[in-house]
């Protein structure tokens, strides 16, 4: 075991500043072994005692990383700023390092963002929106919104979901694509590229079975089908496009080297047989490109200069690339980011949760416990917190973890000043007010810090709720009105004023409330917390921020229940 040491105030500063930087870089996931390493490069003197120091260094990742989920990075921020601002400028640096400019020729930048319609936008989709967007207004850039839409067996298109993800592009982004593309639209460009390819001697119709080319692509050999005569190639192509030829029997292969270190690009496939029929074009066409083609293809057509991908396509990159040179065209700048695992959404993807919906486990698209743009919306994000959530992530090839408590911070900075108060009383316990001075009206702000103007003013009964959790005899503050002590279910008024720091309770006026249900989603369940809710110029589709509760927005309201959804603290 390591020997307990009292450490220097000196020293617990050092690590304290590296702990709240490195939260502040992982997004309230700092790590110990960083912030260790941050610490003995400053003070090379004291890695002769970093088995110690490895205590106090995780005491205070927990410390930094709990304030970060709890309080927000804000608040983080704040801290590290109160004693070593110079700890800022990391990651200020990070940042720039993040949105890097763009390499080679920027005097007309042209991006796209492909999303494949088979359902619409996630939270991780919103990543390329976001930040092709920002590129493209830096640069005063044209974007592509490109449907990637030439798979009709695997994953196939939804017709709904053209319209959905380009009204979702919009909401994202501030503003319309300038181009918008449905790749099955375009088949006869990527057919007659296939026939040039195949008709110049770079592409050829392979014949072998999956399994065959498999042991050739492993053994580096050349497959039978490679030294055929250009019309030879020809002839199955047409026979390919004419339906005689059954799927899985013949795909069309970019001829590279066999030989190459890396098996992927070995001959890789760019066309294959799909009979089943498209939701745009039907059955006319029997012959699809693979993505790595059509992306290829199209991005040549469209201008593209930048391409932002995942770190995990650097493949279809080096793939696209030997296809470039054939044709004699350049290829475009690509930059490449890591993943971001969001925790509460780990294992979702748009096809699993078409099977969840379709199996019942989910209401829709917009279920409230997914990871969909449209649940976020319905839930009441706004899109600038989503555009500030990757702004600070950025362009970073690093593997990230976040919780959706970052997004959270974000929005409730963007909306607070913008959303009433109101409130929600939880199991709620009747007070009957037995003074003789009480008011007939409270005057209670519409928003603390006066951004909405005006008050909420409650004409009410002798008779209030308070939550039952509240319910104990003795003096408390009724939130933003009196002093009062309360004697088991009655309540006197003591001062109009406040006079000492008794506990501060919030409360309802009887004939000023309604009966609701806020549904909270929790995981893979939904939770609903019926309670009472304040009855002041409720209006549905708003978010209200609930005192002691938290964000929520009402749904639906009528005569005998106010319906809500959970936004978040």
């Amino acid at each position: 075991m390591p020997e307990s040491i009292e450490w220097s105030s000196e020293v617990s500063q050092i690590v304290r500043k590296f702990a709240l930087q490195n939260a502040i870089e992982y997004h309230g996931e700092g790590q110990s072994g960083s912030v260790l390493g941050r610490v003995l490069s400053e003070r090379e003197d004291l890695r002769s005692k970093a088995k110690s120091l490895i205590s106090l260094v995780n005491s205070e990742v927990s410390r930094a990383n709990l304030i970060a989920k709890e309080k927000g990075m804000e608040e983080v921020r704040f801290e590290l700023e109160s004693f070593a601002p110079e700890a800022l400028d990391r990651e200020k640096q990070q940042k720039t390092v993040g949105l890097k400019d763009l390499p080679g020729e920027t005097d007309d930048v042209v991006l796209r963002f492909a999303p494949n319609p088979n359902g619409p936008l996630s939270l991780g989709h919103s990543r390329g929106v976001v930040i092709n967007s920002m590129y493209s207004e830096r640069y005063d850039g044209k974007i592509v919104l490109r449907f990637d839409d030439t798979d009709t067996r695997v994953k196939p298109a939804i017709i709904e979901a053209y319209d959905w993800i380009e009204e979702e592009f919009e909401w994202l982004s501030g503003r319309s694509p300038d181009v918008v593309v449905r790749a099955s639209e375009r088949m006869p460009l990527y057919i007659d590229m296939a026939e040039k390819m195949i008709s110049g001697g770079f592409g050829y119709v392979c014949l072998c079975s999956a399994d065959e080319f498999r042991e050739f692509r492993i053994s580096k050999e050349e497959c039978p089908c490679r030294d055929r005569e250009v019309s030879s190639n020809l002839e199955d192509w047409e026979k390919m496009n004419s339906g005689g030829i059954n799927e899985g029997e013949a795909v069309v292969r970019v001829r590279t080297d066999m030989t190459l270190p890396n098996p992927a690009l070995r001959d890789w496939p760019a066309l294959r047989i799909q009979h089943a029929p498209h939701p745009i074009v039907g059955d006319k066409y029997k012959v699809w490109p693979l993505l790595d083609f059509q992306s290829a293809v199209e991005d040549h057509a469209q201008g593209v200069t930048h391409i932002i991908r995942g770190i995990d396509l650097m493949d279809s990159t080096r793939k696209q690339t030997l296809l470039y040179e054939h044709f004699g065209w350049n290829y475009p700048e690509p930059l490449y980011w890591g993943r971001v695992k969001i925790h509460e959404f780990g294992g979702f993807s748009t096809s699993g949760i078409l099977s969840s919906i379709k199996s019942e486990d989910f209401s829709g698209w917009d279920d409230p416990r997914l990871p969909t743009i449209k649940a976020l919306r319905n839930r009441g994000f706004s899109p600038e917190s989503i555009r500030l959530l990757w702004e600070e992530i950025g362009l970073t090839q690093k593997d990230i973890s976040i919780s959706m408590a970052t997004l959270e911070s974000f929005n409730s900075k963007v909306i607070d000043s913008d959303c009433e108060r109101r409130v929600f009383v939880i199991d709620p316990i009747e007070i009957e007010f037995s003074s003789d001075n009480r008011p007939d009206v409270a005057s209670i702000p519409r928003h603390p810090e006066g951004s909405i103007p005006g008050n909420r003013n409650w004409e009410f009964s002798e008779s209030i709720f308070i939550q039952s959790s509240d319910h104990n005899p003795g003096k408390v503050r009724l939130k933003d009105f009196a002093d009062v002590e309360i004697s088991e279910f009655s309540a006197n008024i003591q001062s109009m004023d406040r006079t000492d720091d008794r506990q501060i309770i919030h409360w309802l006026p009887k004939n000023l409330s309604r009966e609701a249900i806020i549904t909270v989603p929790d995981g893979e369940n939904l939770n609903r917390i019926r309670g009472f809710i304040e009855d002041f110029e409720l209006e549905e589709g708003r978010v209200y921020q609930f005192e002691r509760f938290g964000f929520a927005k009402i749904e639906s309201i009528d005569d005998q229940l106010v319906s809500l959804l959970w936004l978040h603290n």
